[in-house]
Parts: structure tokens; sequence; C-alpha cells
């Protein structure tokens, strides 16, 4: 398991520091991401959503310090490395569906 401190960042700070580190890891990984950010419970399963990776729940730590699990998936989507909530119009295996009115 990979344990990512995201402190008290807010979302875009905590999700660029989260996709940056997840970024370099192994489809299959487990993320352990421990944050205060209230939003985070909302935000979190959302970012895996849009990325395809598996939100697996929140918790407390031995510390009772709050955190998130996550397992980082083989078929990912790439998001913007300055906006991770983003996916990356240039990455291959993204797929844009265009809406007509």
């Amino acid at each position: 398991m990979e344990v990512v401190d995201g402190g008290d960042r807010g979302c875009g700070e905590l999700l660029l520091v989260l996709a940056s580190r997840c970024r370099h890891l192994a489809p299959g990984t487990t993320v352990r991401l421990l944050t205060t950010d209230p939003a985070a419970p909302l935000d979190l399963p959302a970012w895996c959503h849009l990325t395809g990776h598996s939100y697996l729940g929140q918790g407390l730590d031995v510390d009772g310090r709050p955190y998130h699990d996550l397992r980082l998936t083989d078929v990912s989507r790439s998001t913007q490395h300055t906006q991770p909530w983003r996916l990356d119009p240039e990455a291959s295996g993204n797929h844009h569906r265009e809406e007509h009115p």
C-alpha cells in the first residue's frame, strides 16, 4: 500500500498531489490518501470515476486521521498534469463523446 499524506490541502491541490503520485505507481496498487479536506468524501470518488480507478472507501487511521483508499487500474484515463480534474485530450485511450443538441 502506498500512503499519500494530503494534509489539509483543498480539493485542487489535493488532486494535484494525488495524481502526480499515481502516475508513478503500478496498476493494482492500493493508495491510502490521508486528508482532512471535508470535500474529499465527494471529490475522491468522483475523481476515481473520471479516471477509471476504484474508490475503496474511507476510514480513520490509528491516529484518528481520516483516509480514503483507492486502487489504481490498468485501464485508467489520463488527466491533465496541471488540472487533474480534467481528462487529457492528448492522451491515447481517453475517449470523449461529442454531445449533439
